[in-house]
């Protein structure tokens, strides 16, 4: 029989440790804007032109998350036409189809947007900002992150923080790595620390419908007045335009009409519910392919017509969060007292 060597307790390259209980059977009562029963987050993922390609100096073309995805579709040191003119389709035509239908109903997304991506096309960049777009941190490059040390993460992330604002305009206050380890949402911290840029929201977490604070490490001798802690907004896989795209066999959206009817169905259950919020994460290159945006038009419609509904980015999420619950140490969330 095989022997695993365990050693208890967190070490601390794996710090933080895990909270498998949560909010628990009763919830807290967000208190949305306006006596809203649910906030609905559009999320953009953009990354076209940041993905792996040996332009940029890689031993390999992207083959994740695109048309033909999966490991049978990479090429290694070289280009590859598919791949390649799928993600220029997101950057192209489906990042302005997006901007399109976003400005039919006057709604704001949060952009999940990578430093070289953003960089390579700012007529985009320029255009989310004038329309109202949130623009949060996708990372330098849209690459693996899990191996890298964290004076690697900062630099990449500060590197990030900095391009995105010159290519937009504005400067991020939150961020979503995704291609992440387990210490990447505290290195965000840090790297806006160190540059003297705030920072309002994390979501590289995906362990809940309601936003938490979370303690950090590097701030654990402080004093507790001291203290700033960090704001979770948690993101999922479920509502994922990826899913068009899954591996086969995966656990893919077979067609736009599954994909618009789950979406209605996530959102009927947690707007009889109350006090929750809704991600939907989307890709220029697939949501932005014409009967994908039809579906997701669709489900705009949708909750267009129902009562109680706020739209909005991550940003106001968050600054609503600090308001009614504001960080205590140790603690999820307290309603703040007046």
């Amino acid at each position: 029989m095989d022997t695993i060597n365990y050693t208890p307790g967190p070490m601390p390259q794996y710090t933080p440790g895990r909270d498998l209980i949560g909010y628990g059977e009763k919830p807290i009562n967000v208190e949305w804007p306006n006596g809203a029963r649910i906030a609905v987050s559009f999320i953009l993922n953009y990354e076209e032109g940041g993905e792996h390609n040996i332009l940029n100096g890689d031993d390999r073309s992207e083959a994740y998350i695109w048309e033909k995805g999966g490991a049978t579709t990479e090429v290694l040191n070289g280009r590859h036409l598919m791949s390649e003119s799928e993600f220029e389709y997101g950057s192209r035509a489906g990042a302005w189809r997006l901007i399109r239908l976003f400005k039919e109903f006057g709604w704001p997304m949060t952009l999940y947007a990578v430093g070289t991506a953003f960089q390579k096309n700012p007529a985009f960049a320029k255009a989310c900002v004038r329309d109202g777009h949130e623009i949060g941190n996708h990372g330098l490059r849209w690459l693996q992150w899990a191996h890298l040390s964290d004076e690697e993460q900062i630099e990449m992330i500060k590197q990030a923080i900095l391009m995105l604002e010159e290519a937009s305009g504005e400067a991020p206050v939150g961020a979503y790595i995704g291609r992440a380890n387990i210490r990447t949402p505290e290195l965000v911290k840090i790297a806006h620390e160190q540059l003297g840029k705030p920072l309002l929201w994390e979501s590289d977490v995906y362990n809940d419908d309601i936003p938490f604070w979370r303690d950090c490490e590097h701030e654990k001798d402080l004093p507790n007045k001291e203290k700033k802690g960090l704001l979770m907004i948690p993101y999922n896989y479920v509502n994922n335009d990826y899913k068009f795209v899954a591996s086969n066999p995966g656990p893919g959206f077979p067609g736009a009409f599954v994909y618009e009817d789950y979406l209605k169905n996530e959102f009927d259950q947690l707007y009889r519910e109350g006090g929750r919020m809704m991600n939907i994460p989307l890709h220029t290159r697939i949501i932005g392919k014409p009967g994908r945006t039809n579906a997701l038009r669709n489900f705009m419609k949708y909750i267009s017509e129902k009562e109680g509904v706020w739209v909005c980015n991550r940003r106001d999420i968050a600054k609503h969060f600090q308001e009614k619950f504001p960080y205590i140490p140790g603690k999820l969330a307290v309603k703040k007292t007046d």
